[in-house]
């Protein structure tokens, strides 16, 4: 059985729901599956002032776990078209990793938020995959397969490269059954993917 993390940052919980619906397209696939956060490097104070959702139920990662899994998949919102200072900074500390080959073969996705349609969701998920391809990783995106990000009839995330979401300029947007869909999606191709290359 394969191992696959889904290793997000989430400030307002967007992130959060989607990593659970890729969680559970993953283990429908047959994985076993974590969902894990990185830290939060913001100050407490200045967090609940944002009104940050702190309370989330996934344990913190920590870099040197990465290692034992044979797919992570990563997500996080987009800051000016490209990766949290959070996921940043966890993914900065991975150098041991890197030096060793620790990551190479493994499989990795994508996945991530912004508040508007175009703001930044591709440049982002490339952002992430860039990481995870120096990282040794394979990656694997969100094919045609589903069809749902293809939809014109409302607005939805999506796209070739990862699942997406849409916040909405004040975050009061949940993600969609379409998007949610798209999530499971992946969680499953990623998990089917891994299986075919590990066994």
């Amino acid at each position: 059985m394969s191992k696959v993390l889904v290793l997000y940052y989430s400030s307002y919980g967007h992130l959060e729901t989607m990593a659970n619906a890729i969680a559970e397209g993953a283990r429908g696939a047959g994985a076993e599956v974590d969902v894990k956060r990185v830290p939060e490097t913001v100050p407490e104070e200045i967090a609940r002032g944002a009104h940050f959702k702190l309370d989330q139920a996934a344990p913190v990662a920590t870099v040197a776990e990465l290692e034992h899994y044979d797919a992570i998949i990563v997500g996080t919102g987009t800051r000016f078209g490209r990766i949290s200072s959070q996921m940043a900074a966890f993914l900065d500390q991975a150098g041991g990793l890197w030096a060793r080959g620790a990551l190479n073969g493994k499989v990795g996705a994508a996945f991530t938020a912004s508040a508007t349609q175009h703001g930044g969701q591709e440049t982002t998920l490339f952002s992430i995959i860039t990481n995870l391809l120096h990282f040794g990783m394979t990656v694997v995106g969100l094919d045609y397969g589903h069809a749902g990000q293809m939809r014109h009839d409302e607005v939805v995330g999506g796209a070739p490269y990862g699942a997406t979401t849409i916040a909405g300029g004040d975050g009061s947007r949940q993600p969609s059954d379409t998007e949610l869909e798209g999530a499971r999606y992946l969680g499953a191709r990623v998990a089917t993917t891994t299986t075919k290359l590990f066994g």
